[in-house]
Order: structure tokens, then C-alpha cells, then sequence
């Protein structure tokens, strides 16, 4: 089947989210003047997961999830007096600055863009997504990009999908693709509003979810021959 229309998540599918959010955090630590542990570091990362993935089912705010993941690592730490809205406001600035691209990210783009209309859907946080596909020098292949906060929806809700599609000119449901990194946000969501999905899972993660994607890569590149 030829797709026409892809949708690309962007955290771990186009842009290396791991590696912006540990050089985040080691500069937050640094300008605290606190010794960043793998220890302290996996805690961050597993709480900072674990509430996006309430943010996904509606069970809490972006706003609130922000702040929370930081209040809950001091708390974890035994620091008290920290301003998690500052720590916040902090991060989010180094957060922004990473933007190293994914393997094979920026060829196969620039291959796609040539025959596709491709476009961004991700459920980050607007100012820095966009700073971080800037500064990437992404921005220039998509045509329009979608981020929760601006759409009104998220990820995988199909409210989400529906606003998206609503402003993709011309949109064939049966020639648009989701790519992306996560079972519960993209692949969910592309089924949820019956669109094909590409579980990008380089690691080779155990799918232990009902979700099923369309297809499974583990290189980007493998994308051309799936789309053509």
C-alpha cells in the first residue's frame, strides 16, 4: 500500500529524547551544585515516564506533571525547599538545547520529504519541541506541526487525530501512516482513529501490550521501503 500523508512522533523516533534528558538533568544538578547518581537519575527518568503516561490517559495535567516529577525527586532525595515550578523553568531551558538527531533521522527525511507530506504530532511541550526541531534543522521538511497542547488533545486520544487530520489538506485515511516510538501513545492512537501505524523499536522491545502496529522497524530507513 502506498502511503501518501506521515505523521512522525518525535521524542526517540526523530530526535534522541534520552540522551537531551540526561545532559538536562546533569545541568540542572551542576547548576544546584548536587551530585547527579544513575541512581537518582533512573528514579527521575521512571517517575518522569510513569506520569506521562497518566497525562496520556487524562489522568493528570501537563502542568501539573511538570512540576510533580520534580517535587517527587527532591522529595525522593530528602531536599527539602526546592521550588519544583523553578526547577521546572530550569530544566525545560537545558531540555531545549538538546536536539541530537535519531539514527538515519536526517537522511530519511530528506528522502521523504521529496514524495510525502510529512508532518509532526507529539504530546511535548510546544516551546521546547519546536526549539529543539530548530535547532535540528527538522523543521524546514514538515509541513505544518501538530503538538498536544496547541491542538487541545493528546496522544492517543482520538480527538487528538481527528483535529490533526481536520487541517491536512488532502487527507486519505487509507494513505496516512503514524511513526513513532511509543505502543501506548502513537500505535494506541493510530489505532484508536484506524490509522496504519510503524512501531519504531531500534532496542527491540517486548511488545507486552494488546497494541498492535502495522509494522515494526528498527532502523529508520526501513520506513522508505514500507511508504513507497
Amino acid at each position: 500500500m502506498a502511503y501518501r500523508t506521515l505523521l512522525f512522533d518525535i521524542d526517540d523516533t526523530l530526535l534522541n529524547f534520552q540522551a537531551a534528558e540526561k545532559q538536562a538533568l546533569e545541568s540542572l544538578f551542576k547548576k544546584l551544585k548536587l551530585p547527579l547518581t544513575s541512581q537518582t537519575y533512573d528514579f527521575y527518568h521512571d517517575e518522569n515516564l510513569a506520569l506521562w503516561q497518566q497525562f496520556e490517559l487524562g489522568k493528570i495535567s501537563k502542568s501539573k506533571l511538570l512540576v510533580k516529577r520534580f517535587t517527587t525527586l527532591f522529595d525522593h532525595l530528602g531536599i527539602s525547599g526546592i521550588d519544583g515550578q523553578k526547577m521546572e523553568e530550569l530544566y525545560r531551558d537545558y531540555l531545549g538545547e538538546g536536539h541530537q538527531p535519531m539514527p538515519q533521522a536526517p537522511e530519511v527525511l530528506s528522502d521523504l520529504c521529496q514524495s510525502h507530506d510529512l508532518y509532526v504530532v507529539t504530546n511535548g511541550v510546544a516551546k521546547t519541541q519546536q526549539r529543539r526541531l530548530s535547532e535540528a534543522h527538522f523543521d524546514h521538511y514538515f509541513k505544518d506541526v501538530f503538538i498536544s497542547e496547541l491542538v487541545g488533545a493528546q496522544k492517543p486520544a482520538p480527538e487528538f487525530f481527528q483535529r490533526v487530520t481536520a487541517d491536512i489538506q488532502p487527507y486519505e485515511p487509507t494513505q496516512t501512516l503514524v511513526i513513532g516510538d511509543s505502543l501506548t501513545s502513537d500505535i494506541k492512537g493510530a489505532a484508536s482513529f484506524g490509522l496504519d501505524s510503524v512501531w519504531y523499536n531500534p532496542n527491540h522491545a517486548a511488545n507486552q501490550t494488546k497494541i498492535k502496529p502495522t509494522y515494526e522497524i528498527d532502523q529508520l530507513d526501513a520506513l522508505e521501503t514500507i511508504v513507497a
